[in-house]
């Protein structure tokens, strides 16, 4: 039986592990080109964990009703456990009535942001698989097997898609063009000979008339 074996263990306690998979589904979130290198364990790992935040960011962007700010708050606060949680000496310091220079916000609040305003709304009408694992070999040193996990549909998909789109016309108008004046060029070479088959054939009984 497989009973608590639900998870690879990655050699961590439980603490740590929680906070790793945190630190890359952040990373995954914030990164410029929504993809990261870790290793395969690892991918397999994240794979489920942001996926399951993203469906939580899907469902507050489809919410209608009375209520829908009320579960979409609920929801945001669910996907906020995702994370590393903000800074708490904000709200200390604001409550002293000291006047300190603003603290930037963690990486953490940042992608929960993107999450709810970008990602949710990028895959409201897609059912799941939101990430993408490609195996990349083995890493020189501990021959650890390194891959991608990135987000599907990123920019960097959509414009090779509109490239890949983009080239077909092209061609074919460059096609017409070139039927356009391979006709072009033959109707006055026949204009040129003076016409076809049948002018030639005129031309031959005159030389034979000629003759006799």
């Amino acid at each position: 039986m497989r009973h608590l074996n639900a998870h690879r263990k990655l050699g961590r306690t439980s603490e740590h592990r929680m906070s790793m998979l945190r630190n890359l589904a952040t990373s995954l979130i914030n990164a410029r080109d929504e993809r990261i290198i870790t290793t395969v364990p690892k991918a397999k790992e994240l794979r489920p964990f942001v996926e399951r935040v993203i469906t939580l960011a899907k469902r507050a962007g489809v919410l209608t009703g009375d209520d829908a700010a009320t579960q979409a708050l609920h929801l945001r606060r669910q996907a906020a456990g995702f994370f590393h949680a903000g800074n708490t000496r904000r709200s200390e310091e604001a409550t002293r009535g000291r006047k300190q220079a603003e603290i930037p916000r963690t990486a953490g609040v940042a992608a929960l942001k993107r999450l709810f305003g970008e990602l949710g709304k990028r895959y409201a009408e897609r059912p799941g698989g939101y990430t993408r694992i490609i195996r990349l070999g083995r890493r020189d040193g501990d021959n650890a097997e390194l891959a991608i996990i990135e987000l599907v549909d990123n920019p960097r998909e959509r414009e090779a898609l509109e490239s890949k789109k983009a080239r077909p016309v092209a061609r074919k108008k460059s096609t017409k063009a070139g039927a356009k004046g391979e006709t072009s060029s033959a109707e006055s070479t026949k204009k040129a000979s003076g016409g076809g088959r049948r002018s030639q054939k005129t031309e031959s009984t005159a030389a034979e008339q000629e003759t006799e």
